[in-house]
């Protein structure tokens, strides 16, 4: 596209911009102007999609990281006739697919954007995929950037293994517009810093003096196309409000749309608007697809002996190879724990599926989003506890549709001797919080290998939990786990008590059910597995024959599986007493520390006891 046509489409844009968040009433227009003409040189000038297939693995990807910029966003694809005006006005409408920051209600979002500092990190995933994928030409995943989110940690995780894995073909656009929310960034308009970070993790940096002039635009685009070894970052100066003197390098107009009368105002500057230009993207190039990897020959099988002792952290990964070996969309990550997590054994059998992230979980979730969104079925291993500053991440990958799969191992108190600051302790109620997530707790090794199948086969977020020590196996190879389920371990006499346990605690509950049979008390012990969904019907059976329910658990109390069962017996005549981690934990063995919380079989019996009112 000439220049002449690039400076009407960036007019529209503006127009679009402006008039949408007034009549939405809020928006971020300030932040919307200031990239118009990056993202307009972009989308008419090297951007290639298919409009008419989203999931063409030829299409360019487009992810707006500054989220916030939305209502470019949709301008953009207003300017190219996949929005009409009428659409754009109601922006941030309750029956509008245009929401306040790109979700995936809308066709053309990548990925659900917002919570800044998580775009390069869902591009680096795209990116991988691509090349697993063997995808040649590789085409290309542009990130737009704020420059206030270049202090999140995230990015620069980011950008370290994008680094690392030497990702050509992600392009940065750094929107450097100097105002954050609430003042001037840390750098304010010093792109050469900038540029100077960049280069110290290993990316191309290319610095853009004028934003907003096609031309310096357009070179700084062919450089970062010409790479073939560095992923590439531009960082072109801005002003934020471009294009409209109210707004233009103004403090405290962040997230502030128009009143009708200033936006009169805006729209006479501007001047004459051509609401008939109409253009199109490029279509993509055609590619082919290379066959990386080769379908396996080897044959793998499970046969575990009752009464054995086996981590369950082993079983996760010899089940994930097992996966592995029957489906080629399964891929590993791993935050250079996979000698304790056990995906090395994935990493054996699957060396171009498996993916080192390092120390940097937030970032490995966030490139987990960008290979699920890319086909790809990922699973997500390390300490459990050390997922929980992720979060975030995870948090917003429901919103991403992201079908990805979580693996916590040490958990709880039973690891022992490493001391709390390795305990994952509040991951039950991190993952339960998750709306649609699932959350499984297997308590031996045939249970963790069939619900690592049931993970693969479900479509949404579901978090594995698994205890560090070694454990006893207790099924048999053929009992069937799935997701909402339950084992029973039924009373040898009419109940007198439930003891509901998951992982660890489960095999207390199970000492505990036998020291209590030598004295005539009798208890149904059910194997929870599957805390969310957790197998309402069951539980509600059991506890109504019971009376009396004990929850134990190797957690903190608050939202973990005692909170969940209370929750599903809510309203029925039953006393319920919850086993839980409350103390401070110390290092020790896992015996003391077990006796230490109560949550051992100890504790059961005592629970036991106090509800029948029998004695030991």
């Amino acid at each position: 596209m000439n220049e002449k046509k690039l400076i009407a489409i960036s007019k529209l844009l503006r127009y679009y911009i402006l008039v949408s968040t007034t009549a939405a009433g809020s928006g971020h227009v300030s932040s919307s102007l200031s990239a118009v003409e990056l993202m307009a040189t972009l989308f008419f000038n090297f951007y290639r999609y298919d409009l008419q297939n989203t999931k063409n693995v030829a299409n360019d990807r487009l992810i707006f990281s500054k989220g916030h910029a939305s209502p470019l966003f949709y301008a953009l694809y207003a300017a190219i006739g996949e929005l009409s005006e009428a659409d754009l006005l109601k922006l941030r409408t309750f029956d509008s697919s245009l929401e306040g920051h790109p979700s995936m209600r809308f066709a053309y979002t990548e990925a659900a954007t917002g919570s800044l500092g998580q775009g390069i990190s869902i591009a680096l995933g795209m990116a991988l995929a691509n090349r697993l994928q063997g995808v040649t030409p590789e085409p290309y995943i542009y990130v737009l950037l704020g420059d206030s989110e270049m202090a999140e940690g995230q990015v620069w995780e980011a950008l370290q293994v994008a680094s690392y894995y030497k990702l050509s073909h992600i392009v940065g656009i750094v929107d450097v517009n100097r105002l954050g929310q609430r003042g001037e960034t840390m750098l304010g308009w010093d792109v050469k810093t900038y540029a100077a970070r960049a280069e110290a993790f290993g990316w191309n940096a290319i610095i853009v003096n004028n934003g907003h002039e096609s031309k310096q635009i357009q070179t700084a685009y062919n450089n970062a196309l010409s790479q073939e070894k560095k992923p590439s970052l531009i960082f072109a100066k801005t002003i934020k409000g471009k294009g409209i003197s109210l707004l233009e390098n103004k403090e405290d107009w962040h997230g502030k749309s128009l009143s009708v009368q200033e936006l009169r105002e805006a729209l006479e500057e501007i001047g004459d608007i051509d609401t008939h230009v109409s253009e199109r993207i490029h279509k993509p190039k055609k590619v082919l697809i290379k066959r990386v990897e080769k379908q396996s020959s080897e044959q793998l099988f499970t046969k575990y002996k009752k009464g054995d002792t086996i981590a369950v952290r082993e079983a996760y990964g010899y089940a994930l190879r097992m996966l592995g070996q029957r489906y080629t969309d399964v891929v590993a990550l791993d935050a250079e724990m996979s000698n304790s997590t056990s995906s090395e054994e994935f990493k054996r059998g699957f060396p171009a599926r498996f993916f080192e992230m390092f120390i940097a979980e937030q970032n490995m979730v966030s490139t987990a989003v960008g290979m699920a969104r890319s086909g790809y079925k990922p699973f997500v291993s390390t300490f459990g506890a050390f997922l929980t500053r992720a979060f975030d991440q995870i948090r917003m990958a429901q919103y991403s549709n992201a079908n990805i799969k979580l693996v916590g191992s040490h958990v709880g108190v039973s690891i022992g001797k490493d001391g709390p600051s390795q305990m994952a302790l509040e991951d039950i109620a991190m993952m339960r919080s998750i709306n649609e997530s699932v959350v499984l707790y297997p308590s031996d090794a045939v249970s963790t290998s069939q619900i690592v199948k049931a993970m693969y086969k479900h479509v949404g977020i579901s978090y594995l939990r698994m205890t560090r020590e070694k454990t006893r196996v207790l099924y048999d190879n053929k009992d069937t786990f799935f997701i909402g389920g339950s084992h029973i371990f039924p009373a040898d006499g009419s109940a007198d008590a439930l003891v509901v346990a998951a992982g660890i605690t489960l095999h207390e509950a199970l000492f505990a059910q036998e020291r209590l049979k030598k004295i005539g008390v009798f208890i149904t012990v059910m194997d929870c597995y599957s805390i969310k969904p957790l197998d309402r019907s069951t539980l509600r059976v059991h506890a109504r024959e019971a009376r009396c329910v004990v929850t134990v658990e190797d957690h903190y109390v608050c939202g973990g599986l005692g909170e969940a069962v209370q929750n599903e017996l809510s309203g029925l005549p039953i006393h319920i007493i919850q086993l839980a981690v409350r103390k401070r934990p110390r290092s020790g063995s896992m015996d003391d520390l077990l006796a230490y919380e109560g949550i051992n079989a100890d504790a059961i019996v005592n629970s036991v006891i106090s509800l029948t009112g029998l004695h030991e």
